[in-house]
């Protein structure tokens, strides 16, 4: 059990994500409903189009495959007899999908408990640091952020002014220092402080940088070092409205160094909410978090049950 899994059997979060997720769940229905209207059998046409439309929700042609494929021998099969019984086949494969790569764990064996944050300027990288120092707070541990963004103009104050708002301390340095320095002192002032959580930014990089990719690289090695035991979780931002390109700078941020998590975030802001089955089905990347909105609530751990369900809520 997660530290915050009490936060999926939550009514009002899953309320919450319906609503974050309107523009996505209404996209998607609308869609569906085309394809179905007047449909009683299925048949390759009715496949096809469906195929069609997975790909164009940012789903996937890696997911729309399989998704197609699996009906497709229900039916031959005889367990999926009409349309009708498409939509119940969709939403359990989704979920499959969704819940194929193993949940993580949270192992708080040793102190401080280290998340390391990046991703790209503009995805919500710092808010979400925020929601996510709130959450643990909450749950009762001690949180220290460390603001490593030292090249973007006033990254650092943004966090500090969210660590006065929540009481949290931060760990800054002047704008220009080495990120990987602003590192070393924090997690070895938390170590001194015997603080349970760190929670620490990182530059928004480009991911077509290569030596900024290298500079996260050194960031990782430079924790490792000083907490003589390999970071916890290494999780990056993406922005749900940017729909393929979240998909490019996962892969890139993974390759680099070794990401295990995804928050992702602007979920209320985009159609584009098929992108988390894209990230997790090719990429083997749980989403971790996601995120709808603006309160200090509107990050939430991810249930792949709650997702789908949201996904093909049809409520006006």
């Amino acid at each position: 059990m997660g530290l915050f899994d009490f936060f999926k059997k939550d009514k009002q979060a899953k309320d919450n994500l319906k609503k974050g997720m309107k523009k996505t769940s209404g996209k998607f229905m609308q869609g569906l409903s085309t394809i179905f209207l007047g449909k009683s059998s299925i048949d390759d046409e009715l496949l096809e189009n469906l195929e069609e439309f997975l790909i164009s929700a940012d789903i996937g042609p890696q997911a729309a495959d399989m998704i197609i494929e699996k009906i497709r021998t229900e039916y031959t099969r005889g367990t999926l007899k009409d349309a009708e019984r498409i939509e119940d086949a969709l939403k359990q494969t989704l979920m499959e999908i969704l819940s194929d790569v193993e949940e993580f764990q949270e192992d708080m064996t040793n102190k401080p408990y280290v998340i390391l944050v990046s991703g790209v300027n503009g995805a919500g990288k710092t808010t979400s640091i925020a929601k996510l120092a709130n959450m643990y707070k909450k749950a009762g541990k001690s949180v220290m952020l460390i603001a490593g963004d030292t090249f973007r103009a006033a990254a650092a104050e943004q966090l500090a002014e969210w660590g006065s708002r929540l009481d949290i301390p931060v760990i800054r340095q002047p704008d220009g220092s080495d990120p990987a320095a602003v590192i070393h002192d924090g997690l070895t002032s938390a170590k001194a402080k015997n603080i349970d959580i760190v929670i620490a930014d990182t530059a928004g990089r480009l991911h077509t940088k290569h030596n900024l990719m290298q500079e996260l690289i050194k960031i990782n090695k430079v924790a490792e070092k000083v907490l003589s035991y390999p970071v916890q979780e290494s999780i990056i931002v993406l922005d749900a409205t940017s729909g393929q390109n979240a998909l490019t700078q996962a892969k890139m941020f993974k390759e680099a160094i070794n990401v295990n998590g995804v928050i992702l975030t602007k979920l209320d802001g985009t159609a584009k909410g098929g992108i988390a089955l894209r990230i997790v089905n090719e990429l083997h990347l749980p989403i971790r978090y996601i995120g709808f909105g603006e309160s200090m609530e509107d990050l939430r751990p991810f249930n792949a049950e709650n997702f789908v369900e949201a996904m093909f809520d049809n409520d006006k």
